[in-house]
């Protein structure tokens, strides 16, 4: 399939592909959609074409967490849309779509308010990540819709000149009695009318809302029609291959001559840090490059990195990120509860290797990429070909795996360079092992738990000094280019009504450089917190459940997910010789209760057998989604807290075959999700199930045996 500059396939609906617009749009109605005939703009997320096709503009990635799908059925719930006419589109790449979340999460913390106000307009902060999708479009979009009913509606009632409130929609029509129009018929002059400065939302209950609706991008992606990076395909197009410096380091040597030898070869390009290899196929362009034999210079690694945190925590400069009450005073004269817990740096473990294709047609760039920020990426584009960002063409193409890793599409300067040196475009593909070599690892984390057992086991007091360092913080400043240096703990403070808190951070100053994962940092702290509330509850001789919940009085959402993941999983206690263990989050504007059901096999290995969770995630979008989600994060959390944790070697951790790492469907457990239902705001889901696995895995595996498993992944050979 060939592409152009106006259109690209980037997904399924109702069992066709959609073909989407992807250029540089001018405004219309107050719009920076761009309509193709026969189509009406509403706004900034909604086209209406002549044939009641209802479009969405999504300005989120979709990274398999199902977004095309939950923000489209916000949209056909709150317009009264038929789900079957209801199709979706990647946003254009504008200000208008930047993620509003930016500030309150934190993400241009420290870059200067002027400086923040310039990247938010320039549209780079349309950022997928942190669980933020559904939380930051929800309501716009269900805004947007109203609005657009509004006047498809003001439209109908002209027609047969009766007031507005008379008429309903739903299905795709406008509804009076007996009488309908189709949006399709209306759409022209309702896009004429004056839109309401406010239009209301729906107080007639939600139709569509909450449903297990079919995945948009579902049957594109089950009949393998939905176009990846590797898909994209150009007339005259060349395949490249790459081999990378370690970090600091540069090629020294590799043979021309054996590169020469191999069939298909169409051009070398050697730099300092890098050297890539071109033909008429991937394969020949890698077999070529392995036959160089290229030789890098590099540091040497240390064999552990443990001491890294530990050396942070002891010798380096700490600062209190949040306190409450007083935890020096709770604790003094007394000797508290102390535990060590530590998580390991960890690959991304995605399947999809990194990728772009570039391609340079009279003075301005083109380029097809998975990415998750779309705006940083077009301005790497734009640096990196010597150009200004308004001649660069980005084509955000859907994300391959859903761990992360797109937030810094890292092989854009590959192809940006190697397009500009040979006159065909070039797509670049890192091979799977160099993908992981420079992957952009989480950073892990070393906790110093220390607490003070109050009255009747509850908990008086409450310490975490922990050394990390923020992935998302750490991608972020490296795409502007500035210092790293927010608050890295917030998100660690425990869920639970303890009345003296103490959360101190130390920034490790670590040999590889850390990136976004998902479900981080959180999923490291409640390893930390809910591993050691276990242990707290242990000492108290109190039942795990019943210690938390004897905490949790103003955190009633946690409470219920606690006890109905118990009561679902029918949960024992996990006293001695038990194999359950439980564990509880509040993450994402979400609660998830999990209760696990584990042991050590005859191999002493792992062996999961069931995992039982229970959801308040507010307002479900769509109930299927949401059980997808925290299903993919507890399998994913499995793989981390599983797969030995990587060597280094020169900076950069070394490749592994993805099947010598991941689980197999025969290691899967039984898993059950209930999804509380909850009319508060929607949560985030995506990042949810990962941070609770490890911990109630790590308690069961307490309750059976009683060792204490305080290191992620899970080493059993370790001494306890």
């Amino acid at each position: 399939m060939n592409f152009d500059r106006r259109t690209l396939l980037v997904g399924g609906g109702v069992g066709v592909g959609l073909v989407v617009a992807l250029a540089f749009w001018p405004r219309q109605l107050g719009s920076d959609l761009a309509s193709r005939p026969g189509e009406q703009a509403f706004g900034n997320f909604i086209r209406i074409g002549r044939d009641g096709r209802v479009t969405v503009a999504v300005p989120q990635a979709e990274t398999g967490q199902g977004i095309w799908t939950a923000l489209p059925q916000v949209v056909a719930d709150e317009l009264g849309a038929a789900w079957d006419s209801v199709a979706v589109e990647p946003a254009p790449l504008t200000a208008a779509y930047a993620n509003p979340l930016a500030n309150e999460e934190g993400w241009l913390d420290g870059v200067g308010t002027l400086r923040a106000h310039r990247i938010a307009s320039s549209g780079r902060m349309r950022l997928t990540a942190g669980s933020t999708s559904v939380r930051a479009f929800e309501q716009p979009l269900r805004e947007a819709a109203a609005v657009a009913r509004a006047m498809l509606v003001g439209a109908a009632a002209d027609r047969w000149n009766v007031s507005p409130s008379e008429c309903e929609t739903a299905d795709g029509l406008v509804i009076l009695g007996p009488r309908t129009f189709t949006f399709g018929e209306l759409a022209e002059e309702a896009a004429g009318r004056n839109p309401p400065r406010r239009a209301q939302l729906r107080e007639d209950g939600a139709r569509l809302l909450g449903k297990p609706l079919q995945r948009l991008d579902g049957p594109s992606k089950a009949g393998g029609s939905l176009r990846f990076a590797g898909d994209v395909r150009l007339p005259g197009m060349l395949f490249a291959s790459v081999r990378v410096a370690p970090p600091g380091g540069r090629l020294i040597d590799f043979s021309s001559e054996r590169i020469a030898r191999v069939p298909g070869l169409l051009h070398i390009t050697a730099r300092d840090g890098w050297i890539a290899v071109a033909a008429d196929s991937w394969w020949a362009a890698e077999r070529a490059l392995k036959s160089a034999d290229p030789k890098f210079s590099g540091s040497e690694s240390p064999a552990d990195l443990r001491p890294w945190f530990e050396n942070a925590l002891s010798n380096g400069s700490s600062r209190s990120e949040f306190t409450r009450g007083d935890y020096g005073s709770a604790v003094q004269g007394s000797r508290p509860l102390a535990a060590t817990y530590f998580v390991a740096p960890s690959l991304h473990l995605g399947l999809e290797p990194l990728a772009a294709t570039a391609r340079f047609s009279g003075g301005r760039l083109e380029l097809w990429v998975p990415t998750q920020a779309p705006g940083f990426a077009r301005a790497a584009a734009a640096r990196a070909a010597g150009i200004g960002e308004s001649d660069v063409a980005l084509y955000p193409m859907p994300v391959g795996a859903p761990s992360g890793r797109a937030l810094e599409a890292d092989a854009i300067p590959y192809a940006v360079e190697l397009a500009r040196v040979l006159d065909p475009p070039v797509q670049v593909t890192v091979s799977q092992s160099g993908s992981q070599n420079h992957d952009r690892v989480s950073a892990g984390a070393l906790a110093r738990m220390s607490a003070l057992p109050g009255a009747g086991g509850i908990t008086a007091a409450w310490k975490m000094h922990v050394a990390t360092v923020g992935g998302m913080d750490s991608a972020i400043a490296r795409m502007l280019d500035v210092e790293d240096n927010g608050p890295i703990a917030v998100a660690a403070v425990p869920p639970y009504s303890i009345p003296n808190i103490a959360i101190e951070a130390a920034r490790p100053a670590l040999p590889f450089a850390a990136g976004y994962m998902r479900g981080s940092p959180q999923r490291e702290f409640t390893f930390f917190t809910e591993s050691f509330i276990d242990e707290l509850a242990r000492a108290a001789g109190v039942e795990p459940l019943a210690f938390r919940m004897a905490m949790l009085g103003s955190n009633g959402r946690l409470a219920r997910c606690l006890q109905g993941a118990a009561r679902l999983a029918q949960w024992d206690g996990g006293a001695p010789g038990s194999t359950m263990g439980i564990a509880g989050a509040s993450a994402f504007g979400s609660h998830i209760g999990l209760v696990a059901t584990a042991s050590i096999d005859e191999r002493q290995r792992i062996k999961l057998e069931r995992l039982v969770a229970a959801v308040d995630c507010g307002r479900a979008l769509n109930v299927r989604l949401v059980e997808q989600q925290i299903q993919s994060g507890l399998i994913w959390a499995l793989a981390q807290s599983t797969t030995a944790q990587p060597e280094w070697v020169a900076g950069m951790p070394r490749a592994r075959p993805m099947g010598a790492v991941l689980p197999r469907i025969g290691d899967m457990p039984e898993i059950i999700v209930q999804v509380i239902p909850s009319s508060d705001p929607p949560g985030g889901v995506s990042g949810l199930g990962t941070t609770v696995l490890a911990p109630a895995v790590a308690n069961a595996i307490h309750a059976g045996t009683g060792r204490r498993l305080r290191s992620l992944p899970f080493d059993l050979t370790a001494r306890a």
